[in-house]
């Protein structure tokens, strides 16, 4: 039975945990949550436990294969390690055993540009009285499997941690900037940018790519795991029969399942290097998971490398930098800013768009460098409700001057001068960047159109860069509304009108909403250039409300004619953006139409907007245009409102 001192924290009072795990009960084995942590004598623990305890040796309880997709996690807790200060950040040092233990504890994670605390009860699952998922070959470890169970919290479910990049983790722990490279595509001085990274303290790891899902978790010939995610402790140099011979060292997280070729633990090399040698390399023949491998062969067998650098200072100097970090959150959202990327030039130019100005070049160089981090936001944590990562990259165009949206002229012209190395399905893609100083655009994407979602991007600069969203602010360019005068010679279309609204409107020459309404229906009928449906009745309505001067709640023939001009400018507008002329516009061309009718909007209203009047294909109809406009047209005279009221 647990043991709770007075005031103790009751782990029911957290969500139910149950549904952390829910999926574990599919494959024919039931879980329990079993209090493996008190203050009293137990199988699994010490009387007198500590909390944190050292890195010891951890490893993953090994169920069948569909519970082993948090090794990515797993390494990055073994990278984690290898920095006492980054590890007290995430396991904070001030909890314990205690006389004031209360069965709880903390973690703090980053999460897009902040570190969140979260907080856990003392509960772990279990199978058989044993740990399940992460925990440490010692029975009186447990940091880690609380740590695995914050960061399963912190997604959702322990179901959310399975599959993944390290780097994912690594960033989550530092808040640090992830660089990936293809290790066979790798610079040249690929062996210096890891040698200074380790140094650096960043976080360093490694995989086998498959080629298909039967060679998951597959063993090679070599005791190395395919698809398994590996950590980099260290690298360096050893002297071997008179040379020099680079050699970096691996850790399996599984704590064992080590790499038995050239340098492994028992190789027949290490015979002919000295103790003293051994010794500063600290080699051991444990099997412990952790190997040493010349650095060729790591080349050879291994596939991709994932850096997450605590600081972005750049690893192909030699000289430590401070860099400037900027921050833009936005959103992908369907109909009006999730245009896709430049495949899809129709709607590419609605997505978001950065401006970025360089002005100072690095010393002594000609060129500015700086990274783009884009990192797509909480689609772990959704994948309960059927969210998967979404596929995302990012292009980069040199501009002139001005700060407004960029429309589809320019991108139809103008080829990019940089854009991240690949479309991928991972939580964040980065790159370095080197360009001239310069005005630049950078538009964050999706690959397909119509994909929605939140995203971060990061910006790092070694040298001072400004940026803003191309946000447009809110501007309204309407002319005077005329005042309704008689003209000295009505033309022959206002002589057609006015003997259709005597014949509807009788001898006060005013016509209610249901009047108009057929008024306007009758004469846009026989417009040739136009496919519509009806105008509805809430939009004569709202005609009304805009038109009528007197008050009187119905429209006279002098207002009619005055909103007669203003319909026949709408409808070109509508008939310009209506490229298929099906009758309706897309979503994503309504910025550009309401531009033309003089409503400059940013994302936020334009996005509302589109919730308001498109349909489930992204299209918007004459009446909800003509709608739009008038409410828009209503709020810019009173502005009695922020407009963003008139679209809920």
């Amino acid at each position: 039975r647990p043991y709770y001192p007075k005031g103790a924290f009751h782990p029911l009072a957290l969500p139910n945990c149950t549904r952390w795990s829910h999926f574990l009960g599919t494959h024919g084995i039931t879980f329990q949550w079993g209090w493996q942590l008190s203050v009293t004598t137990s199988p699994l623990i010490p009387t007198t436990p500590s909390f944190p305890l050292k890195w010891k040796k951890m490893k993953l309880f090994l169920l069948p294969s569909q519970f082993t997709g948090d090794c990515w996690l797993l390494a990055a807790i073994a990278s984690l390690t290898l920095n006492e200060k980054t590890l007290a950040r995430v396991v904070p040092l001030d909890q314990n055993f205690g006389p004031g233990y209360a069965g709880i504890f903390h973690f703090q994670f980053w999460q897009h540009n902040e570190w969140l605390d979260v907080v856990i009860d003392d509960r772990l699952p279990t199978f058989k009285d044993r740990l399940v998922f992460v925990h440490s070959a010692e029975h009186n470890e447990f940091w880690s499997a609380l740590l695995e169970k914050a960061y399963a919290k912190l997604n959702g479910s322990y179901e959310a941690l399975k599959g993944g990049s390290t780097i994912e983790a690594m960033e989550d722990f530092t808040g640090g900037v992830g660089e990936m490279y293809e290790v066979k595509k790798a610079p040249d001085n690929f062996y210096e940018i890891l040698e200074k990274a380790l140094k650096r303290s960043s976080m360093v790891g490694c995989s086998i790519d498959t080629s298909s899902a039967a060679e998951s978790e597959a063993r090679t010939s070599f005791g190395l795991i395919k698809g398994h995610a590996y950590s980099v402790t260290g690298i360096d140099e050893v002297s071997y029969q008179g040379q020099k011979v680079q050699l970096i060292r691996i850790r399996n997280p599984w704590g064992q399942v080590e790499w038995n070729g050239p340098w492994s633990d028992n190789s027949l090399e290490w015979r002919l290097v000295s103790p003293s040698e051994q010794k500063r390399l600290a080699q051991a023949a444990l099997d412990d998971g952790e190997f040493w491998m010349k650095f060729e062969d790591f080349k050879v067998h291994f596939d991709k490398v994932e850096i997450c650098n605590l600081t972005p200072d750049a690893l192909e100097d030699s000289t430590a930098h401070k860099w400037e970090v900027t921050i833009h959150e936005g959103s992908w959202v369907r109909g009006s800013t999730a245009g896709g990327c430049r495949n899809f030039l129709d709607t590419f130019w609605t997505n978001p768009q950065i401006k970025l100005h360089l002005t100072e070049k690095d010393d002594g160089q000609d060129d500015c460098t700086f990274i783009a981090a884009l990192m797509q936001k909480d689609r772990r944590k959704l994948r309960k409700l059927g969210a998967e990562m979404l596929s995302i990259g990012y292009s980069i165009y040199e501009v002139p001057g001005g700060d407004e949206h960029l429309s589809k002229d320019f991108f139809r012209y103008h080829a990019s001068k940089a854009r991240s190395k690949t479309y991928i399905n991972l939580r964040e893609v980065s790159d370095r960047f080197k360009l001239p100083p310069g005005d630049y655009i950078l538009v964050p994407t999706t690959f397909e159109p119509h994909q929605e979602a939140d995203f971060c991007l990061r910006i790092f600069s070694e040298k001072k860069a400004i940026t803003e969203d191309l946000d447009e602010n809110v501007a309204i360019d309407l002319p005077e509304p005329p005042n309704p005068t008689p003209s000295p010679q009505e033309t022959e279309e206002e002589k057609q009108f006015r003997a259709l609204f005597e014949q509807i409107s009788g001898k006060d020459m005013e016509v209610a909403a249901e009047e108009l309404e057929y008024v306007l229906n009758k004469v846009l009928k026989n417009t040739k250039n136009i496919k519509f449906k009806k105008l509805s009745l809430i939009s004569c309505r709202n005609i009304i409300s805009l038109m009528d001067m007197s008050g009187n709640g119905k429209l006279e023939f002098s207002e009619f004619k005055v909103f007669w001009e203003k319909l026949k400018k709408w409808i070109n507008i509508f008939l310009r953006f209506d490229f298929d002329k099906s009758g309706s516009m897309s979503s994503y061309e309504l910025r550009s139409a309401l531009k033309a009718a003089g409503y400059q909007l940013n994302n936020y209203l334009l996005q509302l907007i589109v919730l308001r009047y498109s349909d489930e294909q992204f299209q918007i109809d004459f009446d909800d245009f003509l709608n739009c406009l008038i409410r828009l047209e209503n709020a810019s005279r009173e502005y009695l409102l922020p407009l963003e009221f008139l679209f809920l």
